[in-house]
């Protein structure tokens, strides 16, 4: 076996282990050659039209970035707030707010609101004669006011409409609280800010409330407002406040 050593230098041709630098393949049409250095993008940044720049398409690029670096895609925005209710899914309106009022306490600002209209109203039927039917015969007030002439009935009755009606507008778009739930520690809110209801809404809210009651149904639509108040989940909402989208709520000590 010879011992001799190939000289140093370059090894021969026909060694085996020699490694060929690979030809690259010539580019095919329509697509730019591949930028020096073995695939990477020279130093101090892409020149400008480099398919690896942003300028050259590339979706993540050193400014452009990829939609999903963190990992993760961003989470969608929130919905727009302001519907009723907060929509589907959505944030409780009633957040940051304070407690519904409970129902007792309602019913006893309610009483108290009606008494409050309903004293002067009485001093004021007086000229209309709506009492003397009542002291002859034993009725009710009911069967007073029905008993007058139609013209003293009709304009008693539009008094009473106005004065409840006016009552409950005005002081609740005032700060939401009428003189009962003043006293109660209440006031009325929209549902979906807490803020104030405006006149719009406050006057909606009384008709509802009251129309009802001084024409035709004096019992049973006040019945009726307040089972729905007991029953209603999770806002307590008699009729009145669905349709003003309100709610009651208690005011902080």
């Amino acid at each position: 076996m010879s011992t001799d050593q190939p000289p140093p230098g370059q090894p021969p041709e026909e060694d085996p282990f020699l490694k060929r630098p690979q030809e690259p393949p010539p580019p095919s049409a329509g697509q730019p050659p591949p930028p020096p250095g073995g695939g990477q993008p020279p130093p101090g940044g892409p020149p400008p039209g480099s398919p690896y720049g942003p300028s050259g398409g590339d979706p993540y690029g050193s400014s452009g970035g990829s939609p999903y670096d963190g990992g993760m895609p961003p989470p969608p925005p929130p919905p727009p707030y302001g519907g009723y209710g907060g929509g589907y899914g959505g944030t409780d309106p009633l957040s940051g707010m304070p407690p519904l009022a409970e129902s007792g306490r309602r019913i006893l600002a309610r009483l108290i609101d009606w008494v409050i209209i309903a004293i002067p109203l009485a001093v004021i039927g007086i000229p209309f004669d709506i009492y003397a039917r009542a002291t002859d015969d034993g009725n009710d007030f009911g069967d007073a006011v029905n008993s007058l002439n139609g013209g003293s009935q009709l304009v008693f009755q539009l008094i009473t409409i106005v004065a409840y009606v006016a009552y409950d507008t005005v002081m609740t778009a005032r700060n939401g609280q009428t003189i009962g739930k003043k006293l109660m520690k209440l006031r009325v809110a929209m549902l979906n800010d807490g803020s104030t209801p405006p006149m719009s809404q406050s006057l909606l809210r009384a008709v509802v409330l009251w129309l009802p009651a001084l024409i035709c149904c004096a019992c049973l639509w006040p019945l009726l407002i307040l089972i729905l108040i007991l029953v209603d989940k999770p806002y307590k909402q008699g009729l009145h406040d669905k349709a003003a989208k309100t709610v009651v709520v208690s005011v902080p000590q």
